[in-house]
């Protein structure tokens, strides 16, 4: 079980009853246990609960244990989560075959519990660790956000998405500090962090839903890119951020606008589709924020993104 005591979840999918008892029996009191009677209501639970791995029975009726492997691997939400078949067959052509299609291990039936126990902390444990790896990959050391590669990563995904979709919103939120290079100078770099994490904290508090993401940017400029939300969404939620940061009252005896620390945002909706690309809303965004430092700072601009719209 992973060092944080967190009871993973595995999802057990076979087509006979007896067996889905067995299992339930012999990993109930270590872990969550879900249960699928066939291959489609597997790939379901999959998508939906995001289990830490998967015991997969090779014969089931209609879509079978090879093929709903396959499935998973190909889609980008459960391509991660290890399945270990659980087959009768132990001949070499079919642990080969359930290899290729993305399986990391072979349980044989009649299943001896310590072997599968033993089998899948191994997995559990590789998992826990490879996590860890891209988590790290993916964030800001400094503010603990997501870094610029995984902003890039999930910005074109969500406008894939969106483009695929053909009528859900996508909004962005660039972000600066104000005069941040002057409050550095005048408090000193570990300030300047501080400062900096403080900022990153509120924006993960106020943009806190499952589907959107937050990322620093670059020094002191940050992005929120929020998928189904409308323009007045985005208002809503850059009101929020300007209100939470002025809450901080960070002192900033060199700012030209404020005594206490401020922000500047520019805030941009829009469709995608096939005629734009991403680095099109960036740069919309990226113009109305500087819009909002022209027009004063401590401040957020936007306006309707007509060029962008189908």
């Amino acid at each position: 079980m992973p060092e944080n005591n967190k009871r993973s979840t595995i999802l057990v999918v076979d087509d006979d009853p007896n067996n889905l008892s067995v299992f339930g029996s012999l990993l109930s009191g270590e872990y969550r246990i879900l249960v699928a009677s066939n291959g489609e209501i597997g790939l379901d639970l999959a998508a939906s609960q995001r289990p830490d791995l998967v015991l997969l029975d090779v014969m089931m009726p209609g879509l079978g244990g090879y093929a709903v492997c396959a499935k998973l691997k190909t889609e980008d939400e459960t391509k991660d989560i290890p399945v270990i078949f659980v087959t009768s067959m132990s001949d070499t052509q079919h642990e080969s075959e359930g290899f290729l299609v993305g399986g990391v291990d072979y349980v044989i039936k009649p299943v001896n519990p310590i072997i599968l126990r033993a089998r899948i902390k191994t997995h559990l444990d590789l998992k826990q660790k490879t996590d860890e790896l891209r988590s790290l990959a993916v964030k800001d050391f400094l503010t603990g956000l997501a870094n610029r590669h995984r902003f890039d990563k999930f910005l074109t995904q969500e406008w894939q998405r969106g483009v695929r979709g053909g009528s859900t919103g996508l909004s962005v939120i660039m972000l600066d500090v104000d005069y941040f290079g002057h409050y550095n100078n005048y408090y000193g770099h570990l300030a300047g962090d501080l400062c900096l994490q403080q900022v990153a904290a509120t924006l993960q508090k106020i943009v806190e839903r499952s589907t959107d993401l937050v990322a620093r940017y670059g020094g002191e400029e940050f992005c929120c890119v929020m998928p189904g939300t409308s323009l007045s969404g985005a208002i809503h939620v850059a009101e929020k951020i300007q209100e939470a940061i002025a809450e901080l009252a960070i002192p900033h005896q060199k700012s030209d606008v404020s005594p206490f620390l401020t922000v500047s945002m520019g805030v941009v909706t829009t469709i995608p589709h096939m005629s734009s690309t991403v680095t099109d809303l960036l740069k919309e965004a990226d113009r109305q924020l500087y819009l909002a430092k022209r027009m004063g700072r401590n401040r957020f601009y936007y306006e309707e993104y007509k060029n962008l719209q189908p």
